[in-house]
């Protein structure tokens, strides 16, 4: 059985001028000699109605067949329906297509694109040369009356006009809001980016320096050279996951990392000389949200930046899983014998203070005593039990 859903999602796939043929061939359908209907006609003039004829038909045909093109032409649509009118109303056959007027300015007032003041012009001269005809031909209307009729019309014009500017406002409050979610979504990619690179390649570069000093003892070269082999992977790796995330056909979920890897990353330092001490304690919570991906992220350029500022010193990571947030805090001793990798912008420890402050935690980066350094992060998890 098809839903109403999918009957409504079937209709808006056919054209434009398809979709609004119906109400033109029903408006000329009521136009049928019938008792009813001919009650609620429209009437401006007061002139005595006249039986139908040939070019009532053709009056007819002007007023409600034009309203299939309404919103694919919606000047020549009012033109013809207004011209339609006008036959109507002086030959008197008072018919109740003479509804499509206002249809016509309704929807022009909305879809018409140019010419809009032109068309107002236009058409409120052609309204008192209508009047001015009825009047001649012994209309008891009266000025009120046209006038009446005249606010009439203008307000269906109005109130397109006013539909049309309450559909840009809302096209452009859609506008800004995927701009911005393009310039957050930028904002967060960068991050991303300048975190992987940074730490691969700091990474690389230490192993790299380390190795000009083994050339006489092969086999601790062979290992720090394969570190660099698996480091240069897993940068690839990384980058792929990220750029995938710019391919407009990409649909699948990023890759987020949790704290379960940070085994992995801290053995990747070690390799890369830094000495590490990794402590984890307590039980992981249920719904931790963004909570296990910024604790990673922040053990992550915190031994990014023992690697290029403090290379050989100790450094200890320690990570508190509680009920309701996760506590993460790297401390690194005093500098090393030379300071390793590129040097640092700063943007790193930045953004993880945003990242951190914006799931609700805090974040602080200080120098110990010993020219060391210490980075201290509480990140709630969102569990409340």
């Amino acid at each position: 059985m098809v839903d109403l859903r999918t009957l409504a999602d079937r209709w808006r796939r056919w054209p434009v001028t398809v979709r609004d043929l119906p109400l033109a061939l029903l408006l000329a359908l009521a136009c049928a000699p019938i008792p009813v209907l001919q009650d609620r006609s429209t009437q401006l003039g007061d002139l005595p109605g006249r039986p139908f004829d040939a070019l009532a038909v053709v009056a007819i045909a002007l007023e409600c067949l034009p309203l299939a093109v309404r919103r694919r032409w919606p000047g020549i649509c009012l033109a013809l329906v207004s011209l339609g009118f006008a036959v109507d109303q002086v030959r008197a056959y008072h018919t109740v297509a003479g509804t499509a007027l206002a249809v016509a300015l309704l929807n022009a007032g909305v879809h018409l694109e140019r010419r809009r003041r032109a068309t107002l012009v236009v058409g409120s001269a052609a309204y008192v040369a209508l009047a001015v005809t009825l009047h001649r031909q012994g209309s008891t209307e009266g000025v009120g009356g046209f006038l009446t009729f005249y606010l009439a019309l203008t307000l269906a014009w109005g109130v397109g006009a006013w539909l049309r500017q309450s559909r840009a406002a809302e096209a452009e409050r859609r506008q800004r809001a995927a701009e911005a979610a393009r310039a957050t979504e930028r904002a967060r990619i960068a991050g991303e980016l300048h975190d992987i690179v940074t730490h691969h390649v700091t990474a690389m570069v230490v192993q790299a320096e380390a190795a000009r000093y083994l050339t006489a003892v092969p086999d601790r070269l062979d290992t720090t050279l394969t570190a660099i082999t698996d480091t240069g992977r897993r940068a690839i790796a990384d980058l792929r996951i990220l750029l995938d995330l710019l391919d407009p056909d990409h649909h699948a979920d990023p890759r987020v990392p949790s704290v379960g890897e940070l085994p992995a990353l801290v053995e990747q330092t070690r390799r890369a000389g830094q000495p590490v001490e990794f402590t984890q304690d307590g039980s992981p919570a249920e719904t931790t949200g963004g909570a296990e991906a910024a604790a990673y992220r922040v053990v992550r350029e915190a031994l990014t930046n023992a690697l290029k500022y403090a290379h050989g010193s100790r450094t200890a990571v320690h990570v508190h899983h509680g009920k309701r947030e996760i506590t993460v805090e790297i401390s690194t001793a005093g500098p090393g014998a030379r300071p390793a990798g590129p040097g640092g912008s700063g943007r790193g420890l930045a953004g993880l203070r945003d990242r951190v402050t914006v799931l609700g935690g805090e974040f602080s980066a200080q120098r110990r005593e010993d020219d060391g350094f210490v980075v201290r992060a509480r990140i709630p998890t969102g569990d409340a039990s």
